[in-house]
């Protein structure tokens, strides 16, 4: 039998990073533009702040109840009924968040790649992945994720590093924008990218340590939210905030205009497409999972893995849902923002509750290794 317990820190904090590095850093130059011109990476900047909020309540409930997941620690907060309707809406938000997260992986490679193939195959192929992937336990689900981690990080931090030989400092000033009607509606956008460290919230139970558990979120935050802010500054330092409203995916764009010293390669927009196909499959790799593991904690079930394609006709339905691809972004920002409440109004009402009713749950005993 699987030691329960089998997660390391420093998986921990692969998992999270590999998990909120996602299908979104294509557009997200786009939308931190929008919210504030040439503060394009101050606005990512305060993003990632408010997301780290809910990490960091997140990691602290997990590590008062180490045993547990949220769905089965706001029962011993809430009560078993109230606990409910909050447990519905994580279910329901993580399954939504899979589809959408697949859909717009669909329309990027029939877009970009793949011209003549339905979009429905692309995201059917994605999310059947997904689902056999996930048959695996925790522990399984951990390797996959720090194997993965290099191979985003690694080329990402490369091709952000050579399109500075074509940025112009100009185009960062002023630092805090010019905009400022609408940082607000940016920063929660930018912030809703950050929901897939909701993740921990299942993995904090199988830490060998889960008192290391903030050290990791820390550590996997830092690294995300950092390649997301450098991404950004490339982005506006290379094609200027005016440039970027006109583009789609600006990050796409950038790798195009990339290219390896003494023109090896002349364009990275290939290689980037792989390294963030593999990007877009870790994040949906856990966000499927978080939907699973949560029902069968829900209904007590033993295992998750028969759950692994019960979702998979509803998760595809509702990626098929929006009638464009305009309309599929006007979705996601909306949800994201909305989504915010149950990823951080919804747990910081539980810590607020577990600490006046001085609710924790059992110490798990110091691990010697």
């Amino acid at each position: 039998m699987e030691n329960p317990r089998q997660i390391t820190m420093i998986q921990a904090a692969a998992i999270l990073f590999s998990t909120i590095i996602g299908v979104g850093v294509l557009a997200l130059p786009l939308f931190a533009v929008r919210a504030a011109n040439s503060g394009a990476p101050l606005i990512t900047l305060l993003g990632m702040l408010l997301g780290f909020v809910g990490l960091w309540i997140i990691t602290l409930l997990g590590m008062r109840f180490p045993n547990r997941s949220i769905v089965q620690y706001s029962e011993d907060i809430l009560g078993k009924w109230p606990a409910l309707l909050g447990n519905i809406l994580i279910i329901v938000f993580f399954a939504v968040l899979t589809s959408l997260t697949a859909r717009e992986f669909g329309e990027v490679v029939v877009t970009s790649v793949l011209k003549t193939t339905p979009v429905e195959v692309t995201v059917i192929v994605m999310l059947l992945l997904a689902a056999i992937t996930t048959r695996n336990g925790i522990t399984t689900f951990a390797y996959i994720h720090v194997f993965y981690t290099p191979i985003l990080l690694v080329p990402a931090l490369l091709i952000v590093a050579l399109s500075f030989k074509n940025s112009d400092l100009i185009n960062l000033q002023p630092i805090w924008g010019n905009a400022t009607g609408n940082m607000m509606p940016g920063i929660l956008t930018i912030a809703a990218l950050f929901q897939g460290s909701f993740i921990l919230s299942a993995v904090i139970p199988a830490m060998r340590q889960p008192e290391k558990a903030m050290k990791a979120s820390i550590v996997g935050m830092l690294f995300a939210g950092g390649l997301y802010i450098t991404i950004v500054a490339a982005t506006v330092s290379v094609f200027g905030s005016e440039e970027i409203e006109k583009l789609l995916w600006p990050t796409l764009e950038l790798a195009k205009a990339t290219s390896l010293p003494a023109n090896i390669l002349e364009r990275l927009d290939a290689a980037f497409l792989a390294v963030w196909v593999t990007a877009v499959f870790t994040t949906l790799f856990s966000s499927y999972f978080l939907t699973i593991h949560s029902i069968s904690k829900l209904f007590r079930l033993s295992d998750h893995r028969m759950l692994s394609f019960f979702l998979l006709a509803f998760v595809f339905i509702l990626a098929m849902l929006p009638q464009n691809i305009l309309q599929m972004y006007t979705i996601i920002q909306n949800f994201g923002r909305i989504g915010l409440i149950i990823t951080i109004a919804y747990p910081g009402m539980l810590l607020a509750i577990a600490l006046m009713r001085k609710k924790r749950g059992e110490s798990v005993p110091v691990s010697k290794k």
